[in-house]
C-alpha cells in the first residue's frame, strides 16, 4: 500500500501530512510506504498510490487517479487524518 501526501511544494504540508499518516499507520496496525510530494510531480509519484492525502486546493492539479484523492481539513488533526487513512485502507470487513 502507499500514501503520497500532496502540497505546493512537497515540503511543508505535505511533509505534516506524512508524519501523520505515519502515526496513523503506526496506532491501526497498518504498514504503507508514505511519500511526501510537490504538486508538480503528483503524476508520477502517485502512478502506484492507494491514497493521497492534500488539501482541497491542490484536488484539481491532481487531475484523474486510480488513487482514492482525501482532502485534509486541518493537517495537525490527528483523529482526522487516522479516521481517513482507517476509512480508506483498514479492513474491509469493518462497518
Amino acid at each position: 500500500m502507499k500514501i503520497v501526501t500532496i502540497c505546493g511544494a512537497g515540503i511543508g504540508s505535505s511533509g505534516i501530512l506524512k508524519v501523520n499518516a505515519e502515526k496513523a499507520l503506526a496506532a491501526l496496525g497498518l504498514s504503507a510506504e508514505v511519500v511526501a510530494a510537490d504538486v508538480a510531480s503528483v503524476r508520477e509519484v502517485s502512478e502506484d498510490a492507494n491514497v493521497i492525502l492534500t488539501s482541497q486546493e491542490f484536488v484539481e492539479a491532481i487531475g484523474s487517479t486510480y488513487a482514492e484523492v482525501i482532502v485534509i481539513r486541518n493537517h495537525f488533526d490527528q483523529t482526522e487524518i487516522t479516521a481517513a487513512v482507517e476509512k480508506s485502507l483498514g479492513d474491509p470487513t469493518a462497518p
